[in-house]
Parts: C-alpha cells; sequence; structure tokens
C-alpha cells in the first residue's frame, strides 16, 4: 500500500507539472471585442429598371416575372424594381439604385437605356451591370437577351396559312435591330408557305402606348389585313382582332411576350413567349459565387429562353389546328408536309443543340432585289444583331 501511494503521489506531481507548463505555453485569451465574429451569409441586391409597368402585360410583365421567379428560388437575394421610366431618365434611376438602395447588380432592360447603362458602369465600377437588348459592354457591364426571332418565324408560317387577304399585317414599336429582325423572321415564314403573301408594317414609335397600337391595328384591317403580329406591350392589337373576330371578320392574331390567349381566345393562333427567370437564375448565380463575367447571352430556344404560344404549355390554340392541318406545302425534306407538322417539326430542329434549321438562311433578298444571304449561308450574330434592311415580301420603310 505504501508503494502504491508513492506511485500516486508521483502521478499527481506530474500531472500539476503538465498542467502549469500547457496553462504558461497557451495563447493569451482574447478579449470579448476580439473574437471572431461568425461568418453571416452572402447577401446579393437586384435593381430592375423596367421601360413599361409592370401590368402591362407584355415586355415588362414578362421581365417582373423573371424578377418574382428568382427572388423566390434564392434565400440570399433581394429585389427592387422602378417601373416606367423613360430612356432619358434611366441615368437619374441608376443614380438612386446605386446610392440609395445599395444595389449589387443592376438590369437595365430596354434598348433604350445602353448609353447611359454604359456610362454607369465607369461611374460605378464596384457595381455589375446587366443591359437587355443592347450591345456594347464594359469591364463590369455585360448583355443578354432572350431571342425570340424563330418563334415570329414560326407565327409567319402560321400567318402565311391562314390569311385569306394575303395581307398579313405587323404592328411595330421602335425600329430597333430588335424589331426589324422579328418583323422579318415573321415574313419569311408568312413566304415560305404562302410566296403570294405581303407583311405591312405600321411604326408606333412607342413600346407602350395602347391608343395608338390600336389604331396601327384598325388602319391595317382596314386596308384588308387579317393576320396581325406586333411588338408592343399591350393587349390591344389582341383585343382588337378579338372584338373583329365576334363581330364575324376573322382576324388571327399573335401574342406578344406574355401569355395573351385568355384576351382573344377566338382571334389569338398562337405567340412568343419568354422565360427571363431562367436567364435571370444564370447571371445573379454567377454574382453569387463570383464567377460574373461581361459575357453577352444570346440564349434561343435550344436554352429554354423562349417557346411557341399564346399561353404555356399550348403552342398553338386549339381552335386553329385543324385548319393548320388541312393546309399542305411542299418542303425539300419533309416533302408534302400539313402547315402544322411543318411548324412542329421547325420547333423540334430549333430547340436541337446544334440547331439543325435556322430561318434567316439563304437565299434571302431585301426590298430592293438585293441577294443579302447566299443559298444555304446563315446570318451571323453580327448581321442579325445590326440588321437595318426588310426582305423582300415587306411592305414598309425603316425610318432613319
Amino acid at each position: 500500500m505504501k508503494k502504491f501511494g508513492g506511485i500516486l503521489a508521483i502521478l499527481v506531481i506530474v500531472l500539476l507539472l503538465f498542467t502549469s507548463f500547457a496553462i504558461s505555453c497557451a495563447p493569451e485569451e482574447e478579449k470579448p471585442s476580439e473574437q471572431p465574429t461568425q461568418t453571416q451569409e452572402k447577401k446579393i441586391k437586384a435593381g430592375f429598371i423596367y421601360v413599361g409597368p409592370v401590368g402591362d402585360y407584355g415586355w415588362t410583365t414578362a421581365h417582373d416575372v423573371g424578377r418574382k421567379y428568382v427572388e423566390e428560388k434564392f434565400p440570399w437575394l433581394e429585389t427592387v424594381y422602378v417601373e416606367s421610366v423613360a430612356e432619358g431618365d434611366a441615368a437619374r434611376v441608376i443614380d438612386r439604385l446605386v446610392n440609395e438602395e445599395k444595389c449589387d447588380i443592376i438590369f437595365t432592360t430596354s434598348f433604350g437605356y445602353m448609353d447611359e447603362t454604359i456610362k454607369a458602369a465607369e461611374k460605378y465600377p464596384d457595381v455589375i451591370f446587366e443591359h437587355c437588348s443592347g450591345y456594347k459592354r464594359a469591364k463590369n457591364a455585360g448583355t443578354y437577351f432572350a431571342e425570340l426571332y424563330q418563334m415570329y418565324y414560326l407565327n409567319g408560317l402560321m400567318a402565311g396559312a391562314l390569311t385569306k387577304t394575303n395581307k398579313a399585317g405587323y404592328v411595330a414599336a421602335y425600329p430597333t435591330p430588335e424589331v426589324v429582325r422579328h418583323i422579318n423572321a415573321y415574313a419569311l415564314g408568312v413566304k415560305e408557305v404562302n410566296p403570294d403573301a405581303k407583311v405591312y408594317v405600321r411604326w408606333l414609335f412607342s413600346w407602350y402606348d395602347p391608343a395608338k397600337a390600336r389604331e396601327a391595328a384598325e388602319s391595317l384591317i382596314a386596308e384588308g389585313v387579317d393576320c396581325l403580329a406586333f411588338t408592343e406591350d399591350s393587349t390591344a392589337v389582341v383585343e382588337v382582332g378579338e372584338e373583329h373576330t365576334k363581330k364575324g371578320q376573322q382576324i388571327y392574331t399573335f401574342s406578344h411576350y406574355s401569355p395573351m390567349q385568355k384576351f382573344g381566345p377566338d382571334t389569338v393562333v398562337s405567340g412568343q413567349l419568354v422565360d427571363w427567370g431562367i436567364m435571370y437564375e444564370e447571371i445573379l448565380r454567377r454574382v453569387y459565387t463570383n464567377t460574373w463575367d461581361n459575357r453577352d447571352y444570346w440564349w434561343l430556344a435550344k436554352e429554354g429562353a423562349c417557346d411557341l404560344g399564346g399561353e404555356f404549355g399550348t403552342p398553338i390554340n386549339p381552335k386553329f389546328v385543324d385548319e393548320l392541318k388541312s393546309k399542305k406545302v411542299k418542303d425539300p425534306i419533309f416533302g408534302e408536309i400539313s402547315v402544322y407538322d411543318l411548324i412542329m417539326k421547325r420547333l423540334e430542329q430549333m430547340k436541337e443543340p446544334t440547331i439543325l434549321f435556322d430561318p434567316f438562311t439563304g437565299p434571302i433578298y431585301d426590298q430592293k432585289g438585293t441577294m443579302r444571304l447566299k443559298p444555304e449561308e446563315r446570318a451571323s450574330h453580327d448581321l442579325l444583331w445590326s440588321i437595318d434592311w426588310f426582305v423582300d415580301n415587306v411592305v414598309g420603310e425603316i425610318p432613319k
């Protein structure tokens, strides 16, 4: 027992010596104020500038649906928007979003905001800018667009097959390359199934003006037009078409950007639908993960940015399917085929990863008879982005 007690005493002494040594070697305890704070989750604030009201049912509505989508999807994201901003007022609104709202990224969603966006990018180098539908970029300013010319072409196929007067119309906002490109794509579709038909253009010089859009639509109908596509952010053209149809004069319309079939169930054949949400998701995810760059996003059907229909999930209004199936055309590859089946084949081809078909494939001639694209030649991105001429079956001029 004495031997055991001696061993125990030695162990206690060794333990005391080790503890004393460990305490002397330990760093001094940090003061509470010097304790590292818990890592906070990264937050991103995004500002959106809209050219029209969020309830326009067209361009601005579609963008705002995309904004709501990403705000709900990402818990680290906060968004703010300013609607109905005149293009000449963009600089002031950008200043507000930077200085008062403290936005990390600002989306400017109209072609006319382009120059002010680039100036702001130089003024605020620590803020990221994304401009929709423009072509100018900076180190901290990228561009993006959900391109719809493929859908306008498909709408043109329908218009060419359905018209009884060989007169299709287009109510156009501004003579920007985007709008000219879409008019041409629509006209190319019309011509493919109906070489005798023409496309008549009316300019509004406004993105959102229901009264002017209504007046333009009525003017075209008075001249014998029975098919109407448009670039204007209200449902006015659709409503005009529905009114005439209910009175016994069938007018075929093609809605713009947002689902509009409910406003014209007897007139809307199809339209172009856009999903800005998936594009905003891509851009904001890159901002959050520090992988953002100033690339030019040019998303088409194959990326899922755009689709066909007057409402989601319905490429063609069932009311007009039988009529499109009854119209037959001859295609160099598919042989004799109904216009309905041709539309579905073309949509499938354009969604394929390599894009098996593009509407802007030569030979294509302009209004003066000049060949703009040689046989089998496809238009380049740069040509489409800057196009300033009409194809040969368009009636109208491009204002300078």
